[in-house]
Protein backbone atom coordinates (compact mmCIF):
# COMPACT_ATOMS: atom_id res chain seq x y z
CA UNK A 1 0.00 0.00 0.00
CA UNK A 2 1.25 3.35 -0.77
CA UNK A 3 1.90 5.77 1.92
CA UNK A 4 -0.60 8.42 1.65
CA UNK A 5 0.80 12.31 2.47
CA UNK A 6 0.88 13.82 5.90
CA UNK A 7 -2.70 15.64 6.21
CA UNK A 8 -2.52 18.80 6.36
CA UNK A 9 -5.38 21.21 7.94
CA UNK A 10 -3.99 24.23 4.95
CA UNK A 11 -4.16 21.25 2.27
CA UNK A 12 -5.72 18.25 3.20
CA UNK A 13 -6.38 18.29 -1.01
CA UNK A 14 -3.35 15.94 -1.73
CA UNK A 15 -4.12 13.33 1.14
CA UNK A 16 -8.21 13.41 -0.43
CA UNK A 17 -6.51 12.44 -3.79
CA UNK A 18 -4.47 9.86 -2.48
CA UNK A 19 -7.29 8.31 -0.48
CA UNK A 20 -10.15 8.38 -3.17
CA UNK A 21 -7.78 6.50 -5.59
CA UNK A 22 -6.25 4.03 -3.42
CA UNK A 23 -8.31 3.43 -0.26
CA UNK A 24 -11.93 5.30 -1.18
CA UNK A 25 -13.75 3.42 1.54
CA UNK A 26 -11.27 3.41 4.30
CA UNK A 27 -11.77 1.72 7.87
CA UNK A 28 -10.17 3.74 10.60
CA UNK A 29 -11.07 1.76 13.66
CA UNK A 30 -13.49 -0.69 14.40
CA UNK A 31 -16.76 0.90 14.09
CA UNK A 32 -15.26 4.08 12.28
CA UNK A 33 -15.62 4.45 8.34
CA UNK A 34 -14.35 7.32 5.84
CA UNK A 35 -15.80 8.10 2.67
CA UNK A 36 -13.80 10.06 -0.28
CA UNK A 37 -15.35 9.65 -3.80
CA UNK A 38 -18.22 11.86 -4.93
CA UNK A 39 -20.61 9.31 -5.71
CA UNK A 40 -20.47 7.52 -2.43
CA UNK A 41 -20.57 10.57 -0.42
CA UNK A 42 -23.72 11.56 -1.67
CA UNK A 43 -25.17 8.82 -0.70
CA UNK A 44 -24.29 8.95 2.52
CA UNK A 45 -25.60 12.50 3.00
CA UNK A 46 -28.97 11.47 1.12
CA UNK A 47 -30.21 8.24 1.86
CA UNK A 48 -31.59 8.96 5.46
CA UNK A 49 -32.64 5.21 6.01
CA UNK A 50 -29.71 3.69 5.60
CA UNK A 51 -27.29 6.52 7.33
CA UNK A 52 -29.04 7.95 10.04
CA UNK A 53 -28.12 11.81 11.52
CA UNK A 54 -28.96 10.85 14.60
CA UNK A 55 -26.43 11.35 17.81
CA UNK A 56 -26.69 11.17 21.64
CA UNK A 57 -30.52 11.23 23.07
CA UNK A 58 -32.65 13.59 21.11
CA UNK A 59 -34.71 16.03 23.66
CA UNK A 60 -31.69 16.63 26.24
CA UNK A 61 -31.81 19.84 27.01
CA UNK A 62 -28.84 19.96 28.38
CA UNK A 63 -27.03 18.66 25.24
CA UNK A 64 -28.78 20.90 22.64
CA UNK A 65 -27.22 19.88 19.26
CA UNK A 66 -28.78 16.42 19.73
CA UNK A 67 -32.14 18.19 19.36
CA UNK A 68 -31.05 19.91 16.33
CA UNK A 69 -32.42 19.36 12.69
CA UNK A 70 -28.58 18.36 11.99
CA UNK A 71 -28.73 15.36 14.55
CA UNK A 72 -32.50 14.34 13.49
CA UNK A 73 -34.03 12.03 10.88
CA UNK A 74 -37.47 11.81 9.84
CA UNK A 75 -40.33 11.98 10.39
CA UNK A 76 -39.76 14.54 13.19
CA UNK A 77 -37.03 16.68 10.82
CA UNK A 78 -39.43 16.85 8.39
CA UNK A 79 -41.66 18.50 10.16
CA UNK A 80 -39.45 21.11 12.38
CA UNK A 81 -37.21 21.91 9.27
CA UNK A 82 -40.67 22.66 7.63
CA UNK A 83 -41.67 25.34 10.80
CA UNK A 84 -38.42 27.01 10.87
CA UNK A 85 -37.37 27.02 7.25
CA UNK A 86 -40.44 30.07 7.11
CA UNK A 87 -37.48 32.06 8.32
CA UNK A 88 -35.29 31.34 5.35
CA UNK A 89 -37.62 31.48 2.13
CA UNK A 90 -36.17 33.63 -0.93
CA UNK A 91 -38.50 36.71 0.19
CA UNK A 92 -37.19 36.37 3.73
CA UNK A 93 -33.44 36.35 2.57
CA UNK A 94 -34.32 38.79 0.31
CA UNK A 95 -35.50 40.69 2.93
CA UNK A 96 -32.08 41.16 4.52
CA UNK A 97 -30.36 42.35 1.86
CA UNK A 98 -30.32 46.07 2.64
CA UNK A 99 -29.92 45.36 6.48
CA UNK A 100 -26.64 43.04 5.21
CA UNK A 101 -25.19 45.57 3.03
CA UNK A 102 -25.69 47.88 6.10
CA UNK A 103 -23.69 45.77 8.41
CA UNK A 104 -21.29 45.05 5.97
CA UNK A 105 -20.55 48.99 5.28
CA UNK A 106 -20.21 49.85 8.71
CA UNK A 107 -17.74 47.06 9.14
CA UNK A 108 -15.90 48.28 6.21
CA UNK A 109 -15.76 52.24 7.75
CA UNK A 110 -14.73 50.60 10.98
CA UNK A 111 -11.06 49.63 9.05
CA UNK A 112 -11.14 52.48 6.82
CA UNK A 113 -7.44 54.09 6.06
CA UNK A 114 -6.46 50.88 7.49
CA UNK A 115 -4.64 48.75 4.98
CA UNK A 116 -3.20 46.17 7.06
CA UNK A 117 -5.49 43.78 9.35
CA UNK A 118 -6.75 40.92 10.30
CA UNK A 119 -9.99 40.15 7.68
CA UNK A 120 -11.20 37.58 10.03
CA UNK A 121 -11.53 39.75 13.18
CA UNK A 122 -12.65 42.62 11.47
CA UNK A 123 -15.05 41.42 8.46
CA UNK A 124 -15.67 37.57 8.11
CA UNK A 125 -16.53 36.93 11.35
CA UNK A 126 -18.75 39.77 12.57
CA UNK A 127 -20.49 40.10 9.36
CA UNK A 128 -22.61 36.49 9.78
CA UNK A 129 -22.45 36.86 13.88
CA UNK A 130 -24.02 40.21 13.80
CA UNK A 131 -26.90 38.99 11.24
CA UNK A 132 -27.59 35.64 12.88
CA UNK A 133 -27.85 37.32 16.36
CA UNK A 134 -30.32 40.02 14.99
CA UNK A 135 -32.40 36.53 13.48
CA UNK A 136 -32.51 35.36 16.91
CA UNK A 137 -33.39 38.47 18.81
CA UNK A 138 -30.10 38.05 20.74
CA UNK A 139 -27.69 41.60 21.09
CA UNK A 140 -24.76 40.88 18.66
CA UNK A 141 -22.03 43.05 20.77
CA UNK A 142 -22.12 40.08 22.70
CA UNK A 143 -20.51 38.18 19.75
CA UNK A 144 -16.82 37.38 21.24
CA UNK A 145 -19.01 35.29 23.18
CA UNK A 146 -20.36 33.64 21.01
CA UNK A 147 -17.43 32.84 19.06
CA UNK A 148 -15.42 31.70 22.20
CA UNK A 149 -18.97 29.29 22.19
CA UNK A 150 -18.72 28.46 18.56
CA UNK A 151 -15.04 27.36 17.92
CA UNK A 152 -15.06 25.25 21.36
CA UNK A 153 -18.48 23.38 19.58
CA UNK A 154 -16.30 23.52 16.17
CA UNK A 155 -12.85 22.10 17.33
CA UNK A 156 -14.33 20.38 20.20
CA UNK A 157 -12.19 22.83 22.67
CA UNK A 158 -11.08 26.59 22.97
CA UNK A 159 -8.34 27.94 25.03
CA UNK A 160 -9.11 31.21 26.84
CA UNK A 161 -7.30 34.43 27.03
CA UNK A 162 -6.92 32.97 30.82
CA UNK A 163 -5.07 29.82 29.89
CA UNK A 164 -8.36 27.50 30.75
CA UNK A 165 -9.77 25.26 27.92
CA UNK A 166 -13.91 25.87 27.15
CA UNK A 167 -14.45 22.05 26.05
CA UNK A 168 -17.33 21.04 23.37
CA UNK A 169 -19.31 20.14 26.51
CA UNK A 170 -18.84 22.96 28.63
CA UNK A 171 -19.77 25.45 25.73
CA UNK A 172 -22.87 23.58 25.28
CA UNK A 173 -23.81 23.93 28.81
CA UNK A 174 -23.28 27.49 28.73
CA UNK A 175 -24.75 28.24 25.59
CA UNK A 176 -27.65 26.19 27.21
CA UNK A 177 -27.50 28.90 30.06
CA UNK A 178 -27.70 31.88 27.81
CA UNK A 179 -30.65 30.78 25.19
CA UNK A 180 -33.33 29.02 28.35
CA UNK A 181 -32.86 32.47 30.43
CA UNK A 182 -34.20 34.61 26.44
CA UNK A 183 -36.17 31.69 25.71
CA UNK A 184 -38.05 32.90 29.68
CA UNK A 185 -37.98 36.20 28.96
CA UNK A 186 -39.51 35.58 25.47
CA UNK A 187 -42.05 34.02 27.02
CA UNK A 188 -42.70 36.51 28.95
CA UNK A 189 -42.51 39.45 26.10
CA UNK A 190 -42.67 37.73 22.76
CA UNK A 191 -40.69 40.11 19.85
CA UNK A 192 -40.30 40.29 16.43
CA UNK A 193 -37.61 37.16 16.81
CA UNK A 194 -36.55 33.56 15.98
CA UNK A 195 -36.89 32.77 19.52
CA UNK A 196 -40.74 33.78 19.79
CA UNK A 197 -41.45 32.75 16.37
CA UNK A 198 -40.85 29.15 17.73
CA UNK A 199 -42.36 29.43 21.23
CA UNK A 200 -45.49 30.18 19.03
CA UNK A 201 -45.41 27.41 16.83
CA UNK A 202 -47.32 23.53 16.95
CA UNK A 203 -46.57 20.42 15.51
CA UNK A 204 -49.78 18.31 15.63
CA UNK A 205 -50.99 20.42 18.13
CA UNK A 206 -47.92 20.60 20.35
CA UNK A 207 -45.68 23.10 21.01
CA UNK A 208 -41.68 22.35 20.45
CA UNK A 209 -39.43 21.42 23.16
CA UNK A 210 -37.39 23.26 25.27
CA UNK A 211 -35.01 21.03 23.91
CA UNK A 212 -36.04 21.70 20.66
CA UNK A 213 -35.76 25.10 20.66
CA UNK A 214 -32.44 25.34 22.35
CA UNK A 215 -31.08 22.58 19.34
CA UNK A 216 -32.37 25.38 16.80
CA UNK A 217 -30.63 28.11 18.69
CA UNK A 218 -27.29 26.63 19.12
CA UNK A 219 -27.58 25.29 15.55
CA UNK A 220 -28.49 28.36 14.24
CA UNK A 221 -25.84 30.55 16.17
CA UNK A 222 -22.74 28.03 15.41
CA UNK A 223 -23.02 26.51 11.60
CA UNK A 224 -24.98 29.89 10.41
CA UNK A 225 -21.76 31.72 11.32
CA UNK A 226 -19.18 29.32 10.66
CA UNK A 227 -20.21 28.60 7.29
CA UNK A 228 -20.42 32.17 6.34
CA UNK A 229 -17.19 33.07 7.91
CA UNK A 230 -15.11 30.50 6.32
CA UNK A 231 -16.58 30.63 2.85
CA UNK A 232 -15.93 34.46 2.72
CA UNK A 233 -12.47 33.84 4.36
CA UNK A 234 -12.07 31.15 1.63
CA UNK A 235 -13.38 33.54 -1.14
CA UNK A 236 -10.12 36.26 0.27
CA UNK A 237 -7.80 33.40 0.15
CA UNK A 238 -8.86 32.75 -3.30
CA UNK A 239 -8.58 36.36 -4.54
CA UNK A 240 -4.76 36.33 -2.81
CA UNK A 241 -3.97 33.26 -4.48
CA UNK A 242 -5.25 34.65 -7.96
CA UNK A 243 -4.88 38.20 -8.00
CA UNK A 244 -6.57 38.37 -11.80
CA UNK A 245 -9.53 37.79 -10.28
CA UNK A 246 -10.22 40.66 -8.61
CA UNK A 247 -10.13 43.30 -11.45
CA UNK A 248 -12.44 40.29 -13.50
CA UNK A 249 -15.24 40.39 -10.56
CA UNK A 250 -14.44 44.49 -10.13
CA UNK A 251 -15.65 45.00 -13.69
CA UNK A 252 -19.22 43.08 -13.76
CA UNK A 253 -20.01 42.02 -9.26
CA UNK A 254 -23.74 41.91 -9.65
CA UNK A 255 -22.96 39.70 -13.25
CA UNK A 256 -19.73 37.51 -11.83
CA UNK A 257 -19.71 37.17 -8.64
CA UNK A 258 -22.68 34.60 -7.52
CA UNK A 259 -20.30 32.36 -10.05
CA UNK A 260 -17.50 32.98 -8.13
CA UNK A 261 -18.97 32.60 -4.55
CA UNK A 262 -20.17 28.94 -6.19
CA UNK A 263 -16.55 27.96 -7.42
CA UNK A 264 -15.41 29.10 -3.89
CA UNK A 265 -17.88 26.36 -2.55
CA UNK A 266 -16.61 23.20 -4.29
CA UNK A 267 -12.76 24.53 -3.98
CA UNK A 268 -12.47 25.57 -0.59
CA UNK A 269 -15.72 23.87 1.06
CA UNK A 270 -16.64 25.57 4.23
CA UNK A 271 -17.93 22.13 5.69
CA UNK A 272 -15.02 19.37 4.85
CA UNK A 273 -17.09 16.36 6.49
CA UNK A 274 -20.15 15.46 8.02
CA UNK A 275 -21.44 12.34 10.45
CA UNK A 276 -23.70 9.15 9.48
CA UNK A 277 -24.46 6.08 11.30
CA UNK A 278 -25.35 3.44 9.34
CA UNK A 279 -28.83 1.63 10.25
CA UNK A 280 -28.12 -2.04 8.59
CA UNK A 281 -25.66 -3.86 6.84
CA UNK A 282 -24.62 -1.42 3.71
CA UNK A 283 -22.47 -2.24 1.21
CA UNK A 284 -20.21 1.13 -0.87
CA UNK A 285 -18.33 0.84 -3.27
CA UNK A 286 -18.13 -3.23 -3.13
CA UNK A 287 -17.23 -2.49 0.83
CA UNK A 288 -19.26 -4.40 3.26
CA UNK A 289 -20.21 -2.04 6.07
CA UNK A 290 -21.97 -2.80 9.13
CA UNK A 291 -24.46 -1.90 10.71
CA UNK A 292 -23.76 0.73 13.53
CA UNK A 293 -20.68 2.03 11.69
CA UNK A 294 -19.94 5.36 12.20
CA UNK A 295 -19.37 7.08 8.67
CA UNK A 296 -17.12 9.83 7.59
CA UNK A 297 -18.30 11.29 4.65
CA UNK A 298 -15.64 13.68 3.19
CA UNK A 299 -17.89 16.50 1.08
CA UNK A 300 -14.03 18.28 0.46
CA UNK A 301 -12.96 14.89 -1.37
CA UNK A 302 -15.86 14.85 -3.21
CA UNK A 303 -15.88 18.38 -4.29
CA UNK A 304 -12.56 17.39 -5.69
CA UNK A 305 -13.54 13.94 -7.55
CA UNK A 306 -11.94 13.56 -10.68
CA UNK A 307 -14.95 11.11 -11.62
CA UNK A 308 -17.21 14.46 -11.34
CA UNK A 309 -15.38 17.31 -12.04
CA UNK A 310 -13.24 18.18 -14.88
CA UNK A 311 -9.96 19.51 -13.71
CA UNK A 312 -11.10 19.56 -10.27
CA UNK A 313 -7.71 21.08 -8.92
CA UNK A 314 -8.14 24.03 -11.28
CA UNK A 315 -9.82 26.74 -9.87
CA UNK A 316 -12.65 27.79 -12.60
CA UNK A 317 -14.76 30.32 -12.28
CA UNK A 318 -17.49 29.98 -14.41
CA UNK A 319 -17.68 26.75 -13.88
CA UNK A 320 -21.38 24.56 -14.22
CA UNK A 321 -20.77 21.72 -12.38
CA UNK A 322 -22.79 21.25 -9.07
CA UNK A 323 -20.99 20.82 -5.52
CA UNK A 324 -21.26 19.11 -2.18
CA UNK A 325 -20.78 21.81 0.12
CA UNK A 326 -24.10 22.52 1.43
CA UNK A 327 -25.09 18.97 1.57
CA UNK A 328 -27.57 16.68 -0.02
CA UNK A 329 -30.91 16.03 0.50
CA UNK A 330 -33.24 16.28 3.51
CA UNK A 331 -29.98 17.95 5.00
CA UNK A 332 -29.10 20.11 2.78
CA UNK A 333 -27.90 23.43 4.31
CA UNK A 334 -31.05 25.80 5.45
CA UNK A 335 -29.16 28.65 5.62
CA UNK A 336 -27.16 28.13 2.33
CA UNK A 337 -29.00 31.15 0.14
CA UNK A 338 -28.41 33.71 3.42
CA UNK A 339 -24.42 31.98 3.16
CA UNK A 340 -24.68 32.96 -0.34
CA UNK A 341 -26.15 36.26 0.23
CA UNK A 342 -23.80 37.66 2.73
CA UNK A 343 -21.03 36.86 1.01
CA UNK A 344 -21.98 38.03 -2.49
CA UNK A 345 -22.71 41.21 -0.44
CA UNK A 346 -19.43 41.32 1.29
CA UNK A 347 -17.15 40.69 -1.49
CA UNK A 348 -19.45 44.06 -3.64
CA UNK A 349 -18.41 46.02 -1.05
CA UNK A 350 -15.02 45.37 -1.11
CA UNK A 351 -14.35 45.48 -4.28
CA UNK A 352 -16.44 49.16 -4.51
CA UNK A 353 -13.70 50.07 -2.10
CA UNK A 354 -10.36 48.52 -2.81
CA UNK A 355 -8.36 47.51 -5.58
CA UNK A 356 -6.44 44.53 -4.52
CA UNK A 357 -6.18 42.15 -1.49
CA UNK A 358 -3.05 40.38 -0.86
CA UNK A 359 -1.71 37.83 2.37
CA UNK A 360 1.88 39.04 3.37
CA UNK A 361 2.70 36.07 4.84
CA UNK A 362 0.27 33.02 4.48
CA UNK A 363 2.12 30.85 6.50
CA UNK A 364 1.70 33.32 10.06
CA UNK A 365 -2.16 32.80 8.73
CA UNK A 366 -3.93 30.44 11.19
CA UNK A 367 -6.50 27.67 9.86
CA UNK A 368 -9.47 26.77 11.65
CA UNK A 369 -7.62 23.95 14.30
CA UNK A 370 -10.29 21.01 13.34
CA UNK A 371 -10.49 18.92 9.84
CA UNK A 372 -14.39 19.49 9.99
CA UNK A 373 -14.41 22.81 8.48
CA UNK A 374 -11.79 24.55 6.43
CA UNK A 375 -11.39 28.16 6.55
CA UNK A 376 -9.00 30.88 9.04
CA UNK A 377 -8.97 31.70 12.15
CA UNK A 378 -6.72 34.33 11.51
CA UNK A 379 -5.71 35.88 8.68
CA UNK A 380 -3.74 38.84 7.88
CA UNK A 381 -3.98 41.18 5.01
CA UNK A 382 -2.96 43.92 2.88
CA UNK A 383 -5.85 46.06 1.06
CA UNK A 384 -4.80 48.31 -1.72
CA UNK A 385 -7.67 51.40 -1.77
CA UNK A 386 -9.24 52.79 -4.65
CA UNK A 387 -7.17 55.71 -5.48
Amino acid sequence: MINPPVYDLRNPFPWYAHMRKHQPIWQEQASTWHVFRHDDVLRVLSDYEHFSSQRGEANDPNRPISSSLISMDPPRHRQLRTLVSQAFTPRAIANLTARIEEISNSLLDDFQGQTHLDIVESLTYPLPVIVIAELLGVPSDERDRFKMWSDAVIAGSRQLASGEVLSFEDAQMEMVQYFSQLVAERKKTPKADLISDLLRVKVDGESLSMAEILGFCVLLLVAGNETTTNLLSNALYTLHEIPSLWPYLAEQPDERLAAFVEEVLRFRAPIQHMYRTTTCDVELSGVPVPAGSRMVAWIGSANRDEAVYEQPETFQVNRKSRHLAFGHGIHFCLGAPLARLEAELALKQLLRRYTSIAIPDVDASEPVPTSLVYGFHKMEVQLTPLP
